[in-house]
């Protein structure tokens, strides 16, 4: 604990550490030596700090610590930082985590306040923090801390071990005199051979030379001697060896509930999830039979959406080579000239839809004709603006798939998603007070999860799962089609390939099937046309109408970016925020 000693340390390690090898080195190194007293300084020094130490048989003791404190500067009080947590070797040497109970905390003849509970569980730490936020004192001043520790004793085969630091390590003050008296408990046979004293930095191992210590009347006691200092980083540790069975122990009442109790937490979730899913979440299980034609009456957008019970953009877009198809529109890709010009689409409405069309779809084709007030329209004019149209047109696509879904379902699926949020809020701060940081990430992970699985949990009705069989055995085909059927197919209908096309793009696996038609003498769409010069064939339509699909597919989803004025930072808005001082 002498000054002189730890002055040579750091002084060493200054030079060993930046070289001081000219000038320059040197007034660095000064510097930072005149730095050091600053770094630790905190306006005040400890006069004089005695400790009470009263060990209960029962498996816990009181702590009585008194201050003398003289502030330099003018301050509000002090803080008193007592960890909590702990890592540990048991007696089989294995690393154990420790939580020390602090309680019954007071301050007597002082305003004080102790972080909450939820704090010191994520800190792992307890702070008292003394004194009058409107108030501010300089000079000598008393302070008395009083506290109860349970939890804090280490039981071996041979004896029960008390070990506390007496002044701990990161005290941001000079103590000038330390004093502690430990008051054993009755009729417990303990020496001095039992006792132990260690001060210095942190790790040291050789006993202290820096304390007077007795033992009298089942009392141990220890003061320091006169010019002995104790600084910051420096720390007074006593260890005591007490009989076995004379402290009791405090076990839990289910020490797997107390060590990993968070997991039959996760398990009665992901159980009460699965069961719910099971009943009204689950599909029938379904026969799939490979099937050459989509469902009867069922446009790609809804064939889409069933294959997968979720709405999305590609549904819609799947629509246009639907309509151009059944001669509603036509397609043509225009190659604009010169180095910057980009290519662009344009979509010509030839007739109107059905007035008794799905809403989905009526709302999809007017806003893209403008309800009647064009004819045409080129895809970049859609820019940023149709994206509205678009959202829209899924809400609508999404109500009309219900009529293949139980009606239940969707309702439990709802309540689910809502309870699960509830869930998640609750117990991931619940968790990490109880069992720490892994558990809560996985309470937030595992609900995240079971979240994604619950937008799958919709079950369809009779009349869906039908559906579903047909579609799933289209699907199939689709991927796995020979040439020798599809030239049959072909056969029995010219126009097969391009009124299904629409049902490939929206399973996404268009160029596949178009792939497979290249070989086979088949026409592309007529109402699918292109400027781009070279010879249009199944090959060249299939490129570019891949290619103009997936720029009217960016295009009609894309909404404005919110603009800023300077860039979207400012000043002292960054990482690295906080800051610190003084109390």
């Amino acid at each position: 604990m002498k000054q002189k000693p730890k002055a040579e340390r750091i002084l060493k390690w200054i030079f060993h550490n930046f070289k001081v090898r000219s000038i320059k080195g040197i007034l660095i190194t000064l510097f930072i030596i005149s730095a050091i007293p600053l770094g630790y300084s905190q306006g005040f020094s400890v006069e004089n700090y005695s400790v009470e130490i009263h060990i209960s048989p029962k498996g816990y003791f009181d702590v009585v610590e008194r201050y003398d404190i003289t502030f330099s500067q003018y301050k509000h009080g002090i803080y008193r930082d007592i960890q909590t947590s702990y890592t540990i070797d048991d007696i089989e040497g294995k690393p154990e985590k420790r939580d020390i109970k602090i309680s019954n905390v007071e301050v007597p003849n002082h305003i004080f306040e102790t972080s909450g509970a939820f704090a010191r569980k994520l800190e792992g730490y307890l702070r008292i923090k003394i004194g009058d936020p409107n108030k501010t004192i300089i000079g000598p001043q008393h302070y008395e801390i009083r506290y109860r520790v349970s939890n804090a004793f280490l039981y071996e085969e041979d004896a029960t071990l008390f070990y506390w630091n007496i002044k701990p390590t990161n005290w941001m003050a000079t103590f000038k005199a330390v004093q502690f008296t430990i008051f054993l408990p009755e009729n417990s046979a303990v020496g001095m051979d039992d006792c132990f004293v260690y001060s210095g930095v942190y790790g040291t191992t050789a006993l202290s030379e820096d304390f007077d210590i007795n033992m009298s009347n089942g009392q141990f006691a220890g003061a320091s001697f006169p010019n002995v200092r104790s600084n910051y980083g420096d720390s007074v540790t006593v260890l005591i060896k007490l009989p076995p069975g004379s402290i009791k122990v405090i076990k839990p009442f289910w020490p797997f509930w107390t060590d990993y109790g968070w997991t039959l937490i996760l398990g009665l979730l992901i159980l009460g999830f699965y069961f719910t899913w099971r009943k009204y979440g689950r599909d029938e299980r379904v026969t799939t039979t490979v099937s050459y034609y989509p469902p009867e009456n069922l446009d790609p957008a809804m064939a889409g959406f069933l294959i997968n019970d979720s709405e999305d953009s590609t549904d819609l877009i799947a629509l246009i080579p639907y309509w151009g198809s059944k001669g509603y529109i036509k397609m043509e890709e225009i190659d604009k000239k010169g180095w910057l010009a980009k290519d662009d689409t344009r979509i010509t409405k030839l007739r109107d839809l059905p007035p008794n069309s799905p809403d989905y779809e009526l709302k999809f084709f007017n806003g893209l004709f403008g309800h009647g007030t064009r004819d045409e329209v080129l895809i970049s004019s859609l820019k940023d603006k149709f994206y509205t149209i678009m959202n829209s047109a899924k809400v609508k696509l999404k109500n009309a798939a219900q009529r293949y879904y139980e009606p239940e379902s969707k309702s439990v699926q709802t309540r689910t998603g809502c309870s699960l949020v509830v869930l998640i809020v609750l117990f991931t701060p619940l968790l990490l007070y109880m069992w720490g940081l892994m558990a809560a990430v996985a309470m937030f992970v595992c609900g995240v999860i079971l979240l994604i699985f619950n937008i799958f949990m919709i079950k369809k009705n009779k009349k869906g799962d039908r559906i579903f069989s047909e579609l799933k055995g289209f699907k199939q085909f689709i991927k796995t089609a020979e040439e020798n059927k599809l030239k049959m197919l072909i056969s029995e209908s010219p126009v097969y390939f391009e009124s299904t096309m629409g049902y490939a793009l929206a399973f996404g696996a268009f160029n596949s099937w178009a792939k497979k038609f290249e070989a086979l003498s088949v026409n592309p769409p007529e109402w699918y046309s292109t400027t781009s010069p070279g010879i249009y064939n199944m090959h060249s339509f299939s490129n570019s109408f891949s290619s103009a699909i997936s720029s009217t597919r960016s295009t009609m989803v894309s909404a404005p970016s919110s603009s800023g004025s300077s860039g979207g930072g400012s000043s002292g808005g960054g990482f690295g925020g906080g800051g610190g001082g003084s109390w």
